[in-house]
């Protein structure tokens, strides 16, 4: 969809429900920071159905969402594509010696049990569900409504970069890699969090032509979950073995 001709009252309608969509995510990010343990698994999927109603009130639809039944196939199509193609880098990241510490990080030493309830429910419940409905399915759609799609990728995208500031605080301390090239002073705390922001805007780049080529929010999703979740497997695997 191209860029169009915006009337100020639909300007300004598209500013309130963007600020009204971002306030919600900024309350949602410090709870989970600061809440109790696993905030976001409760807060997540509650606050990704209001996101929805908001944005259907606002005259959105199923397709706008990248929620549509008709897209469906094509997104699962792609889904599975997503994933097998992260399983592929990660198996090789793994096997060479110059990219393994990519996956020493010591927030995902957990022992198998943990492990698997991690990547295969908080993961997706409380991380991937909200941050696509919100990402890739309300803001994408709002936007592109107005103002078209590469508005829309970048609004997304930059938002969801700004939205990895607080969980990216730690990142230098808890990920070897990271640390190394950082390092683990203040200095390393900050350009490891610029850095993280800027690789996740990147990633919210991706992710929003995915969601754009498949029509659908699922083949995001799956991408989304694989990225995070079989990371997180593949690193407490590693903590447990001999061979990390």
């Amino acid at each position: 969809m191209s860029s169009v001709a915006v009337k100020p009252q639909s300007r300004r309608r598209l500013f309130l429900l963007l600020g009204a969509v971002v306030l919600i995510l900024a309350a949602v990010n410090v709870a989970d920071k600061f809440g109790p343990h696993h905030t976001g698994l409760v807060a997540g999927p509650v606050v990704a159905v209001l996101l929805v109603l908001l944005a259907r009130r606002a005259g959105l639809s199923w397709h706008d969402l990248g929620l549509s039944r008709r897209t469906f196939v094509p997104g699962l199509k792609y889904a599975v594509g997503a994933v097998l193609a992260v399983a592929v880098v990660y198996g090789i990241g793994v096997a060479l010696p110059l990219t393994r510490p990519a996956f020493h990080d010591v927030r995902y030493h957990l022992h198998p049990g943990a492990a698997l309830m991690t990547a295969f429910i908080i993961v997706p419940l409380g991380t991937v569900l909200l941050e696509e409905i919100a990402f890739r399915g309300v803001l994408l759609g709002l936007v592109n409504r107005h103002r078209g799609a590469v508005w829309a990728s970048i609004t997304s995208s930059v938002l969801f970069g700004l939205w990895h500031i607080l969980p990216s605080l730690r990142l230098n301390s808890a990920n070897a890699a990271v640390g190394s090239v950082f390092g683990s002073g203040a200095t390393g705390r900050i350009l490891a969090v610029l850095g993280a922001v800027a690789f996740t805007a990147l990633a919210g780049v991706l992710l929003c032509e995915l969601r754009r080529r498949s029509g659908s929010l699922l083949a995001a999703a799956a991408l989304h979950w694989a990225t995070n979740g079989l990371g997180l497997l593949v690193a407490a695997a590693l903590a447990t073995t001999s061979f990390a």
